[in-house]
């Protein structure tokens, strides 16, 4: 798998698209029991290098119930975005993450990473490459019903500040999804 990362590590195929340059950000391992598959990383992750690594981290990291030294230890969580890189500012918010890189890398990814037994959905273009068909009419309602997906899939809405708002319009989230989140992910940190 070492030779794979190193591939994707050195991956330009989108560079011409993106603002500060290809950096593919990524953390997984062969050994990782639970896959995080996000959006893309924002321009703090992309100075870091480090996934998860602002404040979307941090509340990512309060809903599992983990510490920083759980959530980076590769034997418990893989992290694999849906582009690599950073993408660019859009209107409200980052751009979209390329869709060159799933199609690229994610099943050769995948293939080494047999030990995975849940994989968390963030956001939009997560989901909807990886549950097509069975999507909800909403992100609310795919996430609301995320009792379906399991055990292979738990999808989550993105932990952003900017969806605080959401969050307050949606209080089942914090009351009946992040318990059963921390439930499931809490056997696999012992």
């Amino acid at each position: 798998m070492q030779k794979l990362i190193t591939e994707i590590k050195a991956c330009t195929i989108c560079e011409n698209h993106l603002p500060l340059g290809a950096k593919p950000i990524l953390l997984v391992s062969p050994s990782a029991k639970i896959l995080i598959i996000g959006q893309a990383p924002g321009t703090k992750v992309h100075e870091s290098g480090i996934p998860w690594n602002d404040q979307s981290g941090k509340e990512l990291r309060r809903w599992l119930g983990v510490n920083d030294e759980q959530f980076y230890n590769n034997k418990i969580f893989g992290i694999m975005p849906m582009g690599f890189c950073y993408p660019g500012k859009g209107t409200s918010g980052d751009l979209p993450p390329r869709p060159e890189c799933a199609p690229q890398w994610h099943q050769q990814v995948l293939k080494d990473m047999k030990q995975i037994e849940l994989t968390i959905l963030i956001g939009t273009y997560a989901q909807q490459y990886y549950l097509a068909n069975r999507l909800k009419r909403t992100l609310a309602e795919t996430v609301k019903s995320f009792q379906e997906y399991l055990p292979k899939y738990l999808p989550l809405v993105h932990p952003s500040p900017r969806n605080k708002i959401w969050q307050k319009k949606n209080p089942w989230f914090e009351k009946e999804v992040v318990p059963v989140l921390q439930q499931i992910v809490k056997p696999f940190l012992l």
